[in-house]
């Protein structure tokens, strides 16, 4: 059974290989493209963001007619171990329990879903408790949850190459040519936050929120816990 509190592992490089995305440079297609929106009955232009992403399609189609095949749609479910420093408004068995309304039809992703004809993958990457069996669930569990990062690493490197292969993998014995990506967890915007701060250099104060809507002091108590937490791992 994976072990959320175990010994830390000794590993420190990432052995993970980021698989290599093909260029969408295409000159001619793109101009095919452009030609072909900017002769529809329309002004040009008046789609706004919509041409912008219909070009960006038939990029990554290779083709002037774009198409959806069989539409996935993948839920990564998993509990974050700063859950422990009341940094959301809700418990951590909440995560369990909504996979559980996922898997029986009844979340706001499976209307979502229905409606636009996207199959609905549940995916257990590390929820903190055992889940049942169920035909739509995907068990990928890399550990009953991550640490407590406020205090220690949330994750060995191990485990972190464990859960991209396991995306990776997951991902390419799927049917269809389109993908949406969700994931659940209790306390998932402290980690969110965290990683943008990280990436993007954005302060705390502007890459966290009131998630589930924290009161004023719990809003506050958040944001000293992660500022907290980016104090610690600044050298990671």
């Amino acid at each position: 059974m994976p072990d959320s509190i175990g010994p830390a592992s000794s590993a420190t490089v990432s052995t993970f290989v980021l698989p290599p995305i093909e260029s969408v440079s295409n000159i001619r297609l793109e101009r095919k493209l452009r030609d072909k929106m900017d002769h529809k009955t329309k002004p040009l232009g008046a789609l706004g963001l919509l041409e912008d992403l219909a070009l960006q399609m038939g990029m990554i189609q290779c083709t002037d007619v774009v198409s959806f095949l069989e539409p996935q749609m993948v839920v990564f479910a998993a509990d974050h171990g700063i859950a422990a420093e009341n940094v959301s408004a809700y418990p951590q068995a909440v995560t369990a329990q909504m996979v559980a309304n996922m898997l029986s039809g009844g979340a706001a992703i499976n209307v979502l879903a229905r409606q636009h004809g996207f199959a609905l993958h549940v995916v257990d990457a590390g929820v903190a408790s055992e889940l049942a069996d169920h035909p739509a669930l995907l068990k990928r569990k890399v550990a009953l949850g991550t640490r407590n990062l406020c205090r220690e690493a949330a994750m060995t490197v191990p485990q972190l190459d464990q859960a991209l292969q396991s995306g990776v993998d997951l991902l390419r014995g799927l049917p269809g040519n389109v993908v949406a990506f969700g994931e659940m967890g209790i306390a998932n915007t402290s980690s969110a936050a965290l990683i943008m701060t990280r990436l993007t250099h954005t302060p705390i104060r502007e890459s966290s929120g009131r998630g589930t809507g924290l009161t004023d002091a719990q809003f506050a108590h958040k944001r000293k816990m992660l500022m907290m937490a980016s104090l610690r791992h600044r050298r990671a």
